[in-house]
C-alpha cells in the first residue's frame, strides 16, 4: 500500500505513516438504510443511507501516550485502543503515573498521540420511513480524517463497520449490546434526490417544451392535483411554487431569497389539504408538519444534552432538513404565535440562527412554506375585511408572496360539476382489481433508492408523458386536454428547476408600472378588496413569478410573457379583479 501512495503522491508518503482507506461502490445486499440494518450484519462492511442529524462536537482521543522518568531516565510508551477502533481487545483505560518501582512518571505530550473523535446520528429519510412508524436511527463514529465532514440536515451515504459493543449498565451480563457504526468513507448524496434520465426522457422534455399548439405553463398546471377541480390559479400558483424563481448572492453579501411561499386560507372542504398532500407526492423534497403537531423549535432547530458524554448538542428540525425543498404546514392558523415567529427567519433569510447554551450556529433552510389555513371564525365572514378574517399579522402575511382566499361559494353550474367530478372519483377502480374484491391492507414499504443499479434499467418502462385516458378519472371532456404523468412531471420539473433566466429590459418596466399600478390601486380600493399589504416584498414576488412562468417554458430569458402571468396571479390573490373580468365575459 505504501508503494501505490508513494506513486500518487510522495511527499505524503513520506511525512505519514499511516493512510486511511475509503470505499465505495455498489454493496448489493449490504446496502442498507438506518431501518433494516440487523443483527446479521453485524461485523461485516455495510453501506448505509440517511439523514444527518445530530452532530456531537469534535474530541481528541489519545491513542499513543509517551512518559519519561526523571529519576531511571527511561522513557516508556502506552498504546490505547477501544470499542470503537477496528484493533480485536481494548485496553485497560488506565493512565500511568507511576512505574514499578513506584517513581513519578512525567508525561510527553508532544510526542503523544491523538485522534479527533466525533459521534453522529444518522435517521432514515423521511419520504422512504413508512407512515405511521417512529424513524429509526443509527449511531456513526467518525474518527481522524472524516470529522466536520457533514453537518445536520445533509443526506450521506456512509460506508463502514457495524458492530456491537456491551452497554453501559451490566452490558456483559443482562445481554443487551447497543450497536455503533465505525466509518471508512462518508458521501454527501447530491442535494437533489435526482430521478435517473435516460436520453429518451430529455427527447420527450425537449418535445413537449417546444409543441407550439399548447401552453406548457397551463398543460402542467392543469395536471397538478386532477383529482381537485376548478381552483386554476392555485394550481398555477403551486406549480410556480415547485420550480421556484432564482436565487441572487450579490458581491456585498446580500441574498435575494428565490424560495416562492404560498398562504391558501378558505372554507372547510374546499380541497386545500389535499393540494398539499399533492405537493408531497411531487415535490422532490417535502416535509409535511402540523400546526398543532409541530412546535417552533421543532421546525428551526434545537439544542439537545447528548445521553453519552453529557455534552450540548444541535439537532436539526423540519425546515432545516427541508433545505431546497418544500415545507407544507396545514393548519396554520392552530400554532400558538411564539411558534409561529420562529418561522419569520426562515421565510425571508432561508436560515436559522441559534444562539442557545453556548451553541452559536447557523444553519440553511432555504425552503418553500405552503399553508394552508382556517379564516378566524371557521367559515370565511363576507362582510369583515379580509384582514379581519384571516387573524394574521402584517409582518407574516407580507412574507408570503401569494395569499388565496378560496370561498365555498353557492353557483349551481360549479356545483354540478364538481359532484359529477367527485362521484366519477368514487367509482374508478384499479384494472387489476377484481370485482367485488377486498382493498390491500398497507403497501409496499422496504424499497430503497440504491437497490440493485442494473436491476432498474431493464423493469423501467418507457417515460409516458401523458397518463391514459380513462373517462372515469378525467371525464368525457375534449382529447385535447391531456393530463401529463406524476413521472414526467417529476423529471420535467427537476430539469427547469436548474435553468436560470435572465430579466429582460422589456419586462423589467412591465413589472415596474404594474407594481406602481398595484400600490396606487391599494390607495384608492377600500379594504373590502385586499387580502394582504402591498409592500416592496410584492415587486420582488412579481419578479420570481415571472421566473418560474419562463423556467416551464425552458426559456433562458425572462419576457413579457411571462410578467403577464405573473401580475395575473399577482391580482387574483391580491384583490380577485381578475374573476369578475371572466363573469362578465362568460354573461356576455
Amino acid at each position: 500500500l505504501k508503494d501505490v501512495v508513494a506513486t500518487v503522491d510522495a511527499t505524503y508518503a513520506k511525512q505519514h505513516e499511516e493512510f486511511f482507506i475509503g470505499l465505495e461502490g455498489s454493496f448489493g445486499s449490504k446496502h442498507v438504510s438506518p431501518r433494516t440494518l440487523t443483527s446479521r450484519l453485524l461485523g461485516s462492511v455495510v453501506c448505509v443511507e440517511g439523514i444527518v442529524t445530530k452532530c456531537s462536537l469534535v474530541r481528541p482521543k489519545v491513542v499513543r501516550s509517551v512518559h519519561y522518568c526523571p529519576a531511571t531516565k527511561k522513557t516508556m510508551e502506552r498504546v490505547y485502543t477501544d470499542l470503537t477502533s477496528l484493533d480485536a481487545f481494548p485496553s485497560s483505560a488506565i493512565y500511568p503515573t507511576k512505574d514499578e518501582e513506584n517513581n513519578p512518571l512525567e508525561t510527553e505530550f508532544g510526542l503523544s498521540i491523538y485522534k479527533d473523535h466525533q459521534t453522529i446520528t444518522v435517521q432514515e429519510m423521511p419520504e422512504k420511513a413508512p407512515a405511521g412508524q417512529l424513524p429509526r436511527s443509527v449511531d456513526i463514529v467518525l474518527d481522524n480524517d472524516l470529522v466536520d465532514s457533514v453537518k445536520p440536515g445533509d443526506r450521506v451515504q456512509v460506508v463502514g463497520t457495524y458492530r456491537c459493543l456491551p452497554g453501559k449498565k451490566g452490558g456483559f451480563t443482562s445481554g443487551t449490546f447497543r450497536t455503533i457504526m465505525i466509518a471508512c468513507q462518508v458521501k454527501q448524496m447530491s442535494k437533489e434526490v435526482s430521478p435517473s434520465f435516460s436520453a429518451d426522457d430529455v427527447a420527450k422534455i425537449r418535445n413537449f417544451c417546444r409543441t407550439r399548439s399548447i401552453n406548457v405553463f397551463d398543460r402542467l398546471a392543469h395536471s397538478l392535483a386532477p383529482s381537485i377541480h376548478g381552483h386554476d390559479y392555485i394550481k398555477k400558483a403551486i406549480l410556480c411554487m415547485l420550480l421556484g424563481g432564482v436565487e441572487k448572492v450579490l458581491e456585498n453579501g446580500t441574498r435575494i431569497r428565490g424560495d416562492i411561499n404560498i398562504l391558501l386560507i378558505g372554507d372547510p372542504s374546499v380541497a386545500k389539504s389535499q393540494l398539499l398532500r399533492y405537493v408531497l407526492q411531487t415535490a422532490p423534497r417535502a416535509i409535511p408538519t402540523t400546526g398543532r403537531g409541530s412546535s417552533g423549535v421543532g421546525l428551526t432547530a434545537a439544542v439537545t444534552t447528548d445521553q453519552e458524554t453529557g455534552e450540548r448538542r444541535l439537532e436539526a428540525g423540519a425546515m432545516v432538513l427541508a433545505d431546497r425543498g418544500v415545507v407544507c404546514i396545514d393548519e396554520f392558523d392552530k400554532m400558538s404565535d411564539m411558534d409561529r415567529t420562529a418561522i419569520h427567519e426562515v421565510m425571508e433569510q432561508g436560515r436559522v440562527t441559534i444562539a442557545k447554551a453556548g451553541i452559536h450556529a447557523r444553519l440553511n433552510a432555504r425552503c418553500s412554506v405552503l399553508a394552508a389555513a382556517n379564516p378566524v371564525y371557521g367559515r370565511y365572514d363576507q362582510y369583515k375585511t379580509p384582514m379581519e378574517n384571516i387573524g394574521l399579522q402584517d409582518s407574516l402575511l407580507s412574507r408570503f408572496d401569494l395569499l388565496f382566499i378560496v370561498l365555498d361559494q353557492m353557483d349551481p353550474e360549479q356545483d354540478r360539476e364538481i359532484s359529477d367530478h367527485v362521484l366519477r372519483m368514487h367509482r374508478y377502480r384499479d384494472p387489476r382489481e377484481q370485482e367485488g374484491a377486498a382493498m390491500a391492507l398497507g403497501g409496499t414499504v422496504d424499497v430503497l433508492a440504491t437497490d440493485d443499479p442494473d436491476g432498474l434499467g431493464e423493469e423501467q418502462e418507457e417515460l409516458q408523458v401523458y397518463e391514459k385516458h380513462n373517462n372515469l378519472l378525467h371525464g368525457s371532456k375534449k382529447k385535447k386536454d391531456k393530463i401529463v404523468s406524476k413521472e414526467f412531471m417529476r423529471k420535467y420539473i427537476h430539469i427547469a428547476k436548474a435553468i436560470t433566466p435572465m430579466l429582460t429590459e422589456e419586462a423589467a418596466n412591465h413589472i415596474a408600472e404594474e407594481y406602481s399600478r398595484l400600490r396606487s390601486q391599494e390607495q384608492l380600493g377600500s379594504d373590502i378588496a385586499r387580502t394582504s399589504p402591498v409592500t416592496a416584498r410584492t415587486l420582488e414576488t412579481l419578479i420570481r413569478l415571472s421566473t418560474a412562468h419562463a423556467k416551464a417554458r425552458m426559456s433562458k430569458a425572462v419576457e413579457l410573457v411571462d410578467t403577464e402571468v405573473a401580475v395575473e396571479l399577482v391580482q387574483f390573490a391580491y384583490f380577485k379583479k381578475v374573476l369578475e373580468k371572466e363573469k362578465k365575459r362568460s354573461r356576455q
